[in-house]
């Protein structure tokens, strides 16, 4: 059990990537007041969250809708989330893609700097939607392991909201050479479960 939780965890955690939205956090909200950071910090958790709940809850249940056989979709998340994990690695770092695409877009309040780029791509991640439905598979987990899983993924985006609210320091820390350094690092561990993910979703497929 405890096995099965940690490797919930990296997964999560590569996908979601808290710390390498901390730069994107900051070039957004530098010219900002300390309360409005917090509450641009909250927002952009709190619609992550929504968004990832909603994909938890009924993302199976669309896929079966649309007949998409859960391992054919097993295998396609795992195909684009080593895609995902190989831009990690190779390309721009993910604080340098969400960066530069924060610059092509002017916000007009705060609400828009919580939803893009902060909340959506940054934390709620294609790659974070693809994983929380495979995570919770309804014909492997059981609604007390969804749950759990439900649970891994929250304290995943409290540390995220945590890690947002401490930005300013964490920035001075690692500066933005440690936050890519520590996204590739991610990157690597996961196209290793995005190959697992694959061979895995193959396998059922054929088996089913």
């Amino acid at each position: 059990m405890l096995s099965i939780l940690i490797t919930q965890f990296v997964v999560l955690w590569a996908v979601i990537d808290p710390i390498g939205s901390v730069p994107v956090y900051l070039s957004q909200t530098q010219h900002l007041s300390a309360k409005q950071r917090r509450l641009v910090a909250l927002k952009a958790v709190a619609i992550a969250t929504g968004v990832l709940l909603f994909f938890l809850l009924v993302g199976q249940l669309l896929l079966e809708a649309m007949q998409i056989p859960l391992p054919a979709f097993q295998a396609a998340g795992g195909l684009v989330l080593l895609l995902f994990a190989l831009t990690m690695i190779f390309g721009e770092s993910k604080p340098e893609q969400e960066t530069k695409l924060s610059k092509e877009v002017s916000h007009s309040d705060l609400a828009d700097l919580a939803v893009y780029p902060l909340a959506i791509p940054s934390i709620a991640s294609p790659g974070a939607m693809m994983a929380i439905v495979m995570l919770t598979d309804n014909h492997r987990f059981s609604l007390i392991d969804q749950s759990i899983t439900a649970g891994v993924m929250v304290a995943v985006l409290l540390i995220t909201l945590l890690l947002l609210l401490v930005a300013t320091h964490i920035q001075r820390w690692i500066g933005n050479v440690g936050a890519a350094i520590i996204s590739r690092v991610m990157g690597l561990i996961l196209a290793a479960v995005a190959v697992n993910n694959l061979l895995m979703g193959i396998k059922d497929f054929y088996l089913a």
